[in-house]
């Protein structure tokens, strides 16, 4: 019991000096490298940059439905920092199956701000002017 209880406390002591250094643990599934670029663009307050963000889902947000309707959700990724995704519905399908905790990948064009960014263009442009972006989910592409 004795070894279970220095176990116990000496993990907590790790896991909080990891949070406190800004260090993370990466998601099971998610691979550190995809991110490399968002962590760039946010840490240089860079917007208007083409990227590819991987993560899981942090937390799903209510649909935008002013103007063009967005569905919304948090991207958590592997180094901590969240990502609001703001996917076009009127433009591409909607992600209904995403949960979450869902592993996520998307790629679109990132614009800064203080809480982490935005990343947007998550689907095709109709009037071919723009990159076509995308989300994959569970096997399936959205764009």
């Amino acid at each position: 019991m004795k070894n279970f209880v220095l176990f116990l406390i000496t993990a907590v002591l790790a896991y909080g000096y990891i949070q406190n250094q800004g260090l993370s643990l990466p998601a099971p599934g998610i691979s550190n490298g995809d991110n490399q670029a968002v962590q760039e663009a946010y840490s240089q307050g860079r917007s208007d940059v083409q990227l590819t963000a991987r993560g899981v889902v942090d937390r799903l947000l209510r649909d935008d439905r002013e103007g063009s309707r967005h569905q919304k959700f948090l991207l958590r990724l592997d180094n901590g920092l969240t990502v609001l995704i703001s996917h076009n519905i009127d433009l591409a399908p909607r992600v209904n199956s995403l949960n979450q905790g869902d592993a996520v990948e998307v790629f679109g064009e990132y614009e800064w701000n203080s809480k982490g960014g935005v990343i947007h263009w998550t689907h095709h442009d109709p009037n071919g002017r723009h990159v076509a972006g995308w989300i994959k989910h569970d096997g399936t592409t959205y764009q």
